[in-house]
């Protein structure tokens, strides 16, 4: 299915070729890029000049840093395109330079980790680059595919197995298994294991499966700390580096200082369902589960995530909990205005907006959001 699906990013990628501009493309390994980059090149039908910013060779003609040698490698190209850039020693200087040089091309720069690609490219491109994020396969670019009956038909599997691009292909749940527990353990601690000072890796494997057994609660630090061994700093920076390879997402709390808000707490979600439950070794059906209710929540979280990135939609995420235990799920924050979302994966009782969040903020729009009426939340424009 990933050889002909159109991702959301697509058509601004295309548009934007032949505007002198850096295009960086981010997301775990996996998710497609390499795909995506081929399809645009296999359709621009001129000559393209391709490089992979792993090969050894590639990364030593780019460390001659002159115009003339830039000018040599891209040739009468006006594309360039260069995966895993964020291998590239000082990519940002690399890429001013080329971009600066040669003001007919455009670069499309692919990077599996944020705190590498953008670190290194971040402050010499201002100005010069426009980035996309690429996630696993969103609900709303699979529309185009299947009818509402298919869509129903594959949630299930969606929860437990996700949707990175292969997943979605592959006929049997033995076979997913199999490519989750590849995908985890040869390919997503790649890049941290990489990145300078990470040494543990035990532990981060260790602390990513403490997260999956907690995914939807809140965290304390000095208690995953104390179980692994480690400083709570230690733990914080490690879910950092996590975050920066578009593992896991953080979900602080929401407060105004109201009496009785928690306001130093925080949620850690997945980005993709599959990639939850490999790491937690439990990769069972839902009828032989007893935490669908957490897989709901993370998967409905992550695909609204998606929704509003390719929708270009600003938007900041929290919980809301008070001492008294009252909670919301999912809070947005976007534009000034609040909108609030409890998630029930069935729609067996009426589920009614906190008391306390309703007198404390008694503009936000709350809604349930249950199998019966997710699909719109996660798909369409608002």
């Amino acid at each position: 299915m990933n050889e002909v699906l159109t991702r959301a990013i697509e058509s601004r990628l295309k548009s934007l070729i032949g505007k002198n501009k850096v295009l960086l493309i981010l997301g775990t390994r996996r998710v497609g890029k390499t795909v995506l980059i081929n399809k645009i090149v296999k359709e621009y039908n001129k000559q393209v000049v391709m490089l992979n910013g792993e090969d050894l060779n590639t990364q030593e003609i780019l460390q001659q840093r002159t115009a003339a040698n830039y000018k040599r490698i891209a040739g009468d190209a006006q594309l360039l395109v260069i995966d895993e850039a964020q291998a590239i020693p000082e990519t940002g200087k690399v890429l001013k330079l080329m971009i600066d040089s040669l003001p007919d091309l455009t670069i499309i720069a692919t990077g599996s980790s944020s705190f590498d690609l953008l670190n290194k490219a971040g402050e010499p491109l201002t100005g010069r680059k426009i980035q996309f994020q690429l996630y696993p396969i969103a609900q709303m670019e699979l529309e185009s595919g299947e009818n509402f009956v298919e869509t129903r038909q594959h949630l299930e599997e969606r929860l437990v197995f996700g949707s990175y691009p292969e997943i979605i292909q592959l006929p049997s749940y033995r076979e997913k298994e199999e490519y989750l527990q590849e995908l985890v353990q040869s390919y997503l601690l790649k890049d941290i294991l990489a990145f300078e000072g990470i040494r543990q890796s035990n532990k981060i494997m260790k602390l990513l499966r403490l997260i999956a057994f907690q995914t939807g609660s809140e965290v304390s630090y000095n208690e995953l700390g104390n179980q692994l061994g480690i400083s709570k700093n230690t733990v914080e920076s490690y879910l950092d580096l996590l975050s920066k390879v578009f593992l896991i997402y953080r979900l602080p709390a929401y407060s105004t200082n109201q009496r009785k808000e928690i306001s130093k707490g925080s949620k850690w979600y997945f980005a993709d369902n599959g990639i939850r439950n490999a790491i937690a070794s439990d990769l069972r059906l839902l009828n032989l589960r007893q935490d669908t209710g957490s897989l709901w929540e993370n998967y409905l979280l992550s695909e609204r995530i998606k929704r509003n990135s390719y929708l270009h939609e600003h938007v900041q995420y929290f919980f809301w909990r008070n001492y008294d235990q009252q909670e919301v799920d999912l809070i947005e924050l976007k534009q000034g205005k609040l909108h609030a979302w409890e998630f029930k994966y069935n729609n067996n009782k009426k589920v009614k907006i906190p008391a306390a969040f309703s007198a404390a903020y008694p503009e936000a729009l709350f809604e349930c959001i249950t199998k019966d009426n997710y699909l719109d939340w996660i798909t369409a424009a608002s």
